[in-house]
């Protein structure tokens, strides 16, 4: 028998609005605290307004989140310590991005067009989409891509 999906409330979601439509994220608090604060505080300062999906992926990811749009830049935020859990990479999975070291994540993530679950247990699960991933599914896609989609913006459950 399969569970019902629990519906996210206002206080838990971020509402994305991208240049090909909105996707509304559910937070994980319970799986990544420090990292879901992180979000939060750069969500409130509109830090993720008008950045572009810098490297999508077909069959794999669509990430974003560096001011630079080259992959290699984050805010002026301290990195988070890792917060990996059990949770499962599915399709719809939000994951912080980071470098070599677990503990670098700060402002850039992912969003999983299909399952990873070789980035299990690997990299911080901070939230799922729960409504428009027909949107995240026709972001441009390119490593860069040539047109790439961006956040118009992001905020805290609207």
């Amino acid at each position: 028998m399969a569970v019902a999906p629990v519906a996210a409330s206002a206080a838990d979601t971020l509402v994305m609005e991208t240049t090909k439509g909105r996707v509304v994220i559910k937070l994980r608090p319970d799986l990544a605290p420090k990292h879901v604060a992180q979000i939060e505080k750069l969500v409130s300062q509109k830090f993720y307004d008008g950045i572009v999906f810098h490297r999508v992926i077909e069959g794999f990811m669509a990430q974003t989140g560096d001011p630079t749009g080259t992959g290699a830049g984050g805010s002026d935020l301290p990195d988070i310590p890792a917060e990996f859990s059990r949770a499962h990479f599915a399709r719809g999975t939000v994951g912080m991005a980071r470098a070599q070291d677990p503990d670098s994540a700060n402002s850039q993530f992912f969003i999983m067009f299909a399952d990873g679950g070789f980035l299990d247990g690997q990299y911080t699960v901070w939230g799922e989409v729960v409504e428009g991933m027909e949107t995240v599914d026709k972001i441009e896609r390119g490593e860069p891509p040539a047109n790439p989609d961006k956040i118009v913006s992001m905020r805290l459950g609207q």
